[in-house]
């Protein structure tokens, strides 16, 4: 996808700060620190326009960006970080609940996943999640760079396993450091929305 236009919508906490758009939506899901802000500036080749930090359990709103005017990427917050209080935990948990089950524009979840370690169980519980909701069950394996090709392979084929994924067109290695996987996760999206470049 060429981009022409990247932005911050807004940053929401509850339903009714949600944008008033009627643009499809993908939205990202995965632990704290996996990188999805990381992941968005790759997709649309910025360097600062979703915040990103060395610390984990940064993202405590969910976060709308506007691409082209044709589609929102929409970033979850982080699950999984245990300096967070639990009550803070149980906000995120239900705001993420919230907007899965209440969005009539969102087209899919996709889950990320560090290709470095096998998935959590806060993974394999998002994706079964995700699977619940009747999306497909896409993923995202990031920091893609940090491994060599061989490793990426085995690292991928262990990701499958355990999140039981049997066909190969749903995980897609990601670096958004090489923006290797760029291209193919763009055709992944166009394919989704049904969007002609």
């Amino acid at each position: 996808m060429i981009i022409k236009k990247a932005d911050l919508l807004i940053t929401a906490a509850k339903k009714e700060q949600y944008p008033d758009t009627e643009v499809p939506e993908i939205a990202f899901a995965g632990k704290s620190n996996v990188g999805k802000s990381s992941m968005i500036n790759a997709l649309v080749n910025r360097k600062k326009l979703a915040r990103t930090s060395g610390q984990p359990g940064k993202t405590q709103t969910i976060n709308f960006y506007n691409i082209n005017d044709t589609l929102n990427l929409v970033d979850l917050p982080g699950y999984g970080y245990a300096k967070v209080s639990k009550n803070e935990r149980e906000k995120w948990g239900v705001m993420i609940e919230t907007y899965l089950y209440n969005r009539n524009q969102l087209k899919e979840v996709v889950l990320l996943v560090d290709i470095r370690h096998e998935p959590s169980v806060n993974d394999k519980q998002m994706y079964t999640w995700i699977k619940n909701c009747n999306f497909t069950g896409y993923v995202i394996a990031t920091k893609a760079d940090k491994l060599s090709r061989s490793q990426q392979m085995k690292n991928l084929s262990v990701i499958k396993k355990s999140l039981y994924i049997s066909n190969d067109n749903l995980l897609y290695p990601f670096s958004s450091e090489t923006k290797a996987g760029v291209e193919n996760v763009w055709n992944l999206f166009e394919n989704i929305l049904g969007i002609e470049e």
